[in-house]
């Protein structure tokens, strides 16, 4: 009976370490909703937008991070740096800039379903 009850607390103890990591910590990567844009104006980070350049804005993760983006719905990916604030609208993780959508394939639907991994 004893090694039933320890068993019962050592996996509830588990259990509540793991709900304490934030999901977007736990495993490295987190989905959600993506938009692109091509602004020219100043980031949050202070830098100018460039369009042409592997960029992605996210609400937290720190100026610099870079994390490889994955479109859900044709496999492809791509490896960007976080320069900027955003995105403001619900369900969605990541605003990219235009080069970065492209090469995921979503400047035509503008918004697709992503993964992604933070890589540093």
């Amino acid at each position: 009976m004893r090694k039933i009850c320890y068993s019962v607390v050592a996996a509830a103890s588990i259990v509540i370490a793991v709900l304490a990591v934030p999901s977007e910590s736990f495993a490295g990567d987190s989905c959600g909703g993506a938009s692109w844009y091509a602004l020219r104006s100043k980031t949050a980070s202070g830098e100018r937008m460039n369009p042409a350049v592997m960029t992605a804005a996210h609400r937290s993760l720190a100026f610099g991070t870079r994390i490889k983006v994955t479109n859900r719905n044709n496999g492809r990916t791509v490896v960007v740096r976080v320069n900027d604030r955003g995105p403001f609208i619900r369900g969605r993780v990541l605003d990219l800039s235009r080069a970065a959508a492209q090469n995921i394939g979503m400047v035509s639907s503008g918004t697709a379903k992503v993964c992604y991994e933070v890589l540093g």
